[in-house]
C-alpha cells in the first residue's frame, strides 16, 4: 500500500472477527465484513476517499452470513469487493455456487441502473482456457466447470467488461492464484481467478488493468485497474 498508494484497496478472505485487529492506516476510510463463522471467509476495503453509502451483503439472508460483499456508493459509480464462494474440490457446494451467482449478478445489474459499478476480487473461476496454465486436465475441477464458466460467459453477455482481457485479450500466463503445491508459483502454474469487472459505460474512464504478479505475502497476487 505503501508503494501504491491506491484509492481504494479491497481485500477478500480476511478471516477475521471484529476486535481481532486494530490495523492503523493513515488516510483511509475502513470497512470490515466479517463472516459469522470464526476464521472464515471476510471482506474489506480501504478507500481515501469517504463514499456517499456503505453496504454490507446481497440483502439475502443465505448469502450474507459469509461477510463476502461490501458495496461503497461514490458519486460517479459503485465500488463492490466480492469473495465468490467456491466450489470446493469434491464441488459439493456447486449448486449453491450456482444460486450465488444468479444472485449476485442481479444484484450488480440492480445497481448499474442506477449508477455504473465496478466490481472486484476473488471469483473463484478462471473464464476461458487462456486464463490458467493446464486448462485440459483441470477441467470440471472447482473453478474451471463448464457450470461456473457459463456464468462468467453471462456476466460478460450482459456487456460487463473482465478489464484485464479489454486490455490484454491475448496475454498467456498472465495468472494470480498458484496452489501451494507442486513449487506452482514457481512454475508460474497458476490461474486467473481475481477480476476488476466494470461497467460498459465506464469504458473511456478505463486506464489499464494490472496483475502484479511480482508481490508476494499469499498464494493469491494483487490485481489493479487505473481510471481516468
Amino acid at each position: 500500500m505503501e508503494k501504491e498508494s491506491p484509492d481504494a484497496i479491497c481485500l477478500q478472505e480476511t478471516k477475521l472477527q471484529e476486535g481481532q485487529i486494530d490495523l492503523d492506516l493513515p488516510g483511509y476510510y475502513q470497512y470490515w465484513n466479517y463472516a459469522e463463522k470464526k476464521g472464515y471467509s471476510g471482506t474489506a476495503v480501504f478507500t481515501r476517499e469517504e463514499p456517499l453509502s456503505v453496504a454490507y451483503g446481497l440483502g439475502v439472508e443465505q448469502h450474507d452470513k459469509e461477510g463476502r460483499v461490501i458495496t461503497l456508493e461514490y458519486d460517479a459509480y459503485y465500488l463492490v469487493t466480492v469473495y465468490v464462494p467456491n466450489a470446493k474440490d469434491t464441488l459439493e457446494r456447486l449448486p449453491y455456487r450456482m444460486e450465488w451467482e444468479d444472485d449476485f449478478l442481479a444484484y450488480i445489474l440492480k445497481l448499474q441502473e442506477r449508477k455504473p459499478v465496478i466490481y472486484c476480487g476473488d471469483l473463484n473461476v478462471a473464464h476461458k482456457e487462456i486464463d490458467l496454465k493446464n486448462p485440459k486436465s483441470n477441467r470440471g475441477h472447482a473453478g474451471f466447470t463448464d457450470e461456473e464458466r457459463a456464468k462468467f460467459d453471462a456476466v460478460v453477455e450482459t456487456g460487463l467488461i473482465d478489464t484485464f482481457r479489454y486490455f490484454y485479450p491475448d496475454r498467456e500466463q498472465a495468472y494470480s492464484w498458484w496452489s501451494y503445491r507442486f513449487r506452482a508459483r514457481e512454475n508460474n502454474a497458476g490461474w486467473r481467478i481475481d477480476y476488476f469487472i466494470a461497467s460498459a459505460s465506464l469504458k473511456d474512464r478505463l486506464a489499464d488493468a494490472l496483475i502484479y504478479s511480482d508481490v508476494y505475502g499469499s498464494d493469491h497476487c494483487p490485481v489493479g485497474l487505473i481510471l481516468k
